[in-house]
């Protein structure tokens, strides 16, 4: 499509099967950045399953973007009723069966996109989902069509000495000119977006191992040469994930190797082609001097997430785009199963139930406000214009969810029995999102006709409770009560009925201690944690022999991705942080606890009144702190407020400036307040000795620097700067290093900056030659507080102008631009709109030359209507003017839904 041209919408209704398959492909690719050759042998036929629809015509159209057309042929002809165009590439008339040679080139060194086949740091690399295939040859680019292919790639032998692509090496050689090939088979039918190629110089880490059959697997990680010091931990986290795979689900590694390569410019955080996964360095490249304990957990993620895929994704794919969620949700899934195993979950509840935590708040910070705005789509959307829009949070994270909810229901050993029905039934086939969930109902006998409602609405529901204890019958009455209310047009549009709800509930006695349950149509008792089947817009459940009135423990575990309204006081809320056995619950009620005095608060100080904060908040917090019997991790999350951005989403008017005032006045009284309980804490969690990636470890420096922040919130900050510039010293690794600095940054913010200026040229000098080190030093300083006196818009315009900022690498763009627009609300939000204008300013460059990262920044300003007026207006005028001037679709998309 054209950058120009009105936008079509694409609808799920309007699915129908190809017109022809593809059975076989043979590329072969004469690899030169100016201008690559690319030969594509296809063999094609009809397809009987279109025969009597729309799809099917005498013509073959094949999609194609950027190509320069050279030559066809048909059965070994030249074939001249061929017409290239703008979308591709029409062959009239064509055969009913039959093999095409198709000739054109490509130049990979122009292509800014970084989608299709593309130049970086002088080598070649491929991003094909979801439609850059197209962009390297013409073709059915749909996930529908689903081929075995060949690769044979020619390169210079000494610019380009290593050539990969997906499956196994067949065969190698130089050739007479200086150049030479190498020649790849994948035996396993895929669609074309998880076609990869790598020619360059890098070097690999390599393992072998031996598969769960006995079969040796070669594994390895390539990268560029200076850092190959840095890939031990990807790969150690490949082995962990392969061996997890093995035993929570019985699939194997089906190649005979499996290969990671890291590149430094790359749209996405990796993409999961068959056996050549391709990575953003941020999720391979790792050793303690460069990367933080939470670079470490995420390339665990990240590495196991991608290799998961080979099954949930690879093996089994989606039919159509708007089954996205298909692969995207149910790994994701798999992959917080994986590092909550990984983290000592299978052994430890308390280390499950803390990686559960970290999840949620994500899901509920980013795609909650996904689903009260204008992108609000269900997880399987019903319509979409530019396909790169729709790999969000709703897909991915709320996908997982509803993926998480069979688990629920059916417990591990049912859900274990739903995938593997799954995959007998679907193996090299493109499937969707009814499929798996007919897997899971057959497997485990059920109706699941009501569930599919959670794959076709949009929005949170909003689960109302409301609660009554019969003490003469000494029964206890739960009313559950299931709605959209607030949610967004968009997501309105979508509504049908009542979901299915899993709602886990228990209910604790005045002691503390969960009580034992008993439904009314049960004959025994059952456990301390029920999961309520909710199905109904109002179901009342009661709790039989309930001996005193409980306090209710209300959807334990997070077992459903809602909002629960129930009003407990505060009281009762400091008794379920103090009690609740249900961990995931006991960090909710500190969560809410907090967030009731900080709303209150940015009230108070949207309308200049004096700020107090509650002593019972204090003191629970000062509880917390000094509770031994918690893990420290737990004990991190539950003393984190919630973020700014949440507060925000919370508010009638959502009005930053009162939410950051309330925020840091409730940071700086519970620094002073717990002052001695903070410094006892950072000495007690201090990690003396070489550093170690482990949670036990990564959970003490966690806890540690949270101390740290607090202490730097004083008004009198030497014991904060003493520390942290002691610790900053003395680092022997990043995640002490990068939480020092930060401490350095806020301690500076209302005073002196010296400390804080000389330990920025420190770490830039020790780091200059680290492209991810780097990126952290743009962020933290892209994301620090700054003041009236020092605007941090005037830091980042500056920064935009170092020699070491590159726009058009996306990571750099992302660790300055985004992270002052995203991760500083205060500063970005300024009353006199510049933070907008410039947003406005930076999504136009990017647009110019890379739409996706582009359009991933203007949906900062899509939930602008619900911001004070005073804010709404240079929010709209920075709207109208991307509107107005953006060229690309992907961005269009984004502003005018914002717009409507």
């Amino acid at each position: 499509m054209s950058d120009t041209a009105t936008p079509n919408v694409i609808r799920r209704a309007d699915y129908a099967p190809p017109a022809f398959l593809i059975d076989t492909v043979d590329l072969e690719f004469d690899l030169v950045p100016d201008r690559t050759i690319v030969k594509n042998t296809m063999r094609v036929r009809r397809n009987p399953a279109a025969a009597h629809t729309t799809a099917s015509t005498a013509d073959l159209e094949l999609m194609g973007e950027q190509l320069e057309f050279v030559s066809a042929a048909i059965d070994g002809k030249p074939y001249a009723r061929v017409r290239a165009h703008e979308h591709g590439l029409t062959l009239e008339n064509v055969p009913d069966a039959f093999e095409l040679v198709l000739t054109g080139a490509c130049a990979p060194a122009d292509n800014t996109t970084l989608s299709g086949l593309y130049v970086s740091s002088g080598n070649f690399f491929t991003q094909c989902e979801a439609e850059g295939f197209r962009r390297i040859t013409w073709f059915l680019d749909r996930p529908d069509v689903m081929a075995t292919y060949t690769v044979t790639l020619r390169a210079d032998k000494i610019a380009y000495p290593v050539l990969l692509s997906n499956g196994n090496l067949i065969a190698e050689g130089t050739l007479p000119d200086g150049r030479h090939y190498a020649k790849w088979e994948d035996p396993f039918r895929k669609p074309s977006y998880l076609f990869a190629l790598v020619a360059g110089k890098l070097v690999a880490l390599e393992e072998r191992i031996e598969s769960g059959s006995g079969k040796e697997k070669l594994l390895q990680v390539w990268v560029e040469p200076q850092d190959l010091d840095k890939t031990h931990h990807a790969m150690d986290s490949l082995i962990h994930s392969i061996r997890w795979d093995e035993k929570r689900f019985g699939l194997e590694l089906d190649l005979d190797r499996f290969m990671i390569v890291a590149v430094s410019d790359f749209n996405m955080g990796a993409m999961e082609n068959k056996g050549l996964n391709i990575f953003n360095t941020k999720y391979v490249l790792a050793n303690p001097e460069t990367a933080t304990d939470t670079d470490f957990a995420n390339i665990e993620a990240v590495v196991g997430h991608e290799y998961f895929h080979n099954w949930t994704g690879n093996r089994v794919t989606c039919r159509d785009w708007f089954q996205l969620s298909l692969k995207e949700g149910l790994t994701v899934f798999r992959d917080q199963e994986f590092s909550a195993a990984m983290s000592g979950g299978d052994e430890n509840d308390a280390a499950r139930a803390t990686k559960r935590i970290e999840d949620v708040r994500v899901l509920r910070q980013v795609q909650f406000a996904e689903d009260a705005g204008p992108m609000a789509h269900p997880v399987r959307p019903e319509s979409y214009v530019e396909i790169n829009n729709f790999y969000t949070m709703t897909v991915y994270e709320k996908g997982s969810e509803v993926v998480r909810m069979y688990q629920t229901l059916f417990g591990r050993d049912g859900f274990r029995k739903g995938m593997d029905l799954y995959f007998q039934r679907h193996d090299g086939q493109a499937v969707a999102c009814d499929d798996f969930r007919a897997a899971m109902a057959d497997a485990n006998g059920r109706d699941l006709a009501q569930y599919e409602r959670w794959y076709s609405q949009a929005g949170t529901p909003r689960v109302t409770v409301t609660t009554h204890y019969d003490e003469a019958h000494r029964r206890y009455s739960v009313t559950l009560a299931q709605d959209y209310a607030n949610s967004s047009p968009a997501a309105r549009e979508t509504q049908k009925g009542p979901l299915l709800i899993p709602f886990a509930i228990g209910l604790i006695g005045p002691d503390g201690a969960d009580l034992p349950l008993r439904l009314e149509d049960e004959s025994a008792v059952s456990g301390t944690t029920r999961v309520l089947e909710f199905t109904e817009a109002q179901q009342t459940f009661t709790f039989v022999d309930v001996p005193v009135k409980p306090l209710p423990s209300l959807l334990r575990n997070f077992s459903a991705p809602v909002i629960v309204e129930y009003d407990y006081s505060s009281t009762e809320l400091a008794f379920l942080l103090a009690h609740d056995s249900d961990p995931f619950n006991r960090w909710e009620a500190g969560q809410r606890l907090a967030t009731r005095e900080l709303l209150a608060l940015a009230a108070r100080a949207a309308r200049s009144e004096p700020l107090e904060v509650d002593d019972a908040l204090v003191d629970a917090f000062r509880r917390v702190l000094n509770d031994e019997t918690l893990s420290p991790s737990f004990r991190e999350l539950a003393l984190m407020l919630p973020s700014e951005t949440y507060l925000a989403e919370q508010m009638a008017e959502s009005n930053p400036a009162a939410v950051h005032a309330a925020r840091l006045f409730v940071r700086k009284r519970l620094g002073a307040a717990l002052k001695t309980d903070w410094l006892a804490s950072y000495d007690k969690h201090l990690t003396p000795g070489a550093y170690e990636p482990t949670p036990e470890a990564a959970s003490r420096r966690a806890l540690k620097n949270l101390a740290l922040s607090y202490l730097a919130e004083l008004d009198e900050p030497a014991d904060a700067v003493r520390l942290a510039t002691a610790q900053y010293d003395a680092a022997n690794n990043m995640t002490d290093r990068a939480a020092a600095l930060q401490a350095l940054l806020n301690a500076a913010a209302g005073t002196g900056r010296d400390v804080a200026r000389h330990a920025l040229e420190d770490f830039y000098a020790r780091f200059e030659r680290e492209p991810l080190v780097i990126d952290k030093w743009f962020a933290l300083q892209a994301a620090q507080r700054g003041s009236a006196q020092h605007p941090v818009l005037e830091t980042v315009r500056a920064l935009m102008k170092h020699p070491a900022f590159n726009l058009k690498n996306p990571n750099r763009a992302r660790s300055l631009i985004f992270s002052f627009c995203a991760a500083n609300p205060a500063q970005f939000h300024a009353a006199d709109g510049s933070g907008y204008a410039f947003w406005a300013e930076q999504v136009l460059a990017l647009d110019a030359f890379n739409p996706q990262v582009a359009a991933r920044l203007a949906r900062n300003l899509e939930l602008w209507r619900r911001f004070t007026p005073a804010l709404r207006e240079p929010m709209r005028a920075a709207l109208e003017k991307v509107a107005a001037e953006a060229k690309s679709r992907d961005v269009r998309e984004i502003v005018e839904k914002a717009l409507a």
